[in-house]
């Protein structure tokens, strides 16, 4: 399945079954500029859509992250909290925040695809 974005610049990938991960979007990622420090959530903790799950400082800001299902958090990418600059070299792959498990699979719907994603910037300029 492709990738599917929020307004707040979050992708989520669906993995299997109900799961998947949940990162930054290569635009968010350049507009911050070099990311030094994440706080991520433990495993196991819930989330609303839309609640912030953790924060993300770049050497620029110090930025929310919103979990854009409502979820539960299975997994907490290690490397990205050991090389944050992994969400510079590769937001939309390794260097993935966290994986969920899906609690409402309908909320998919409400995300955009990668070509409204591109005219939501577009327009943001």
């Amino acid at each position: 399945m492709a990738k599917l974005y929020s307004k707040s610049h979050e992708w989520v990938e669906v993995q299997e079954g109900s799961r998947a991960r949940v990162g930054v979007s290569d635009y968010a990622q350049k507009e911050l500029g070099d990311i030094v420090f994440l706080e991520l959530p433990d495993v196991g903790k819930e989330f609303h859509k839309a609640e912030q799950f953790g924060t993300i400082e770049s050497t620029k800001s110090v930025s929310e992250l919103f979990l854009p299902l409502a979820g539960k958090i299975v997994a907490v990418n290690q490397a990205v909290i050991d090389n944050p600059a992994l969400v510079n070299q590769d937001p939309e792959g390794e260097g993935w925040l966290v994986e969920i498990e899906i609690e409402d699979k309908t909320q998919l719907e409400e995300l955009l695809s990668p070509q409204d994603y591109r005219s939501f910037i577009a327009q943001e300029h």
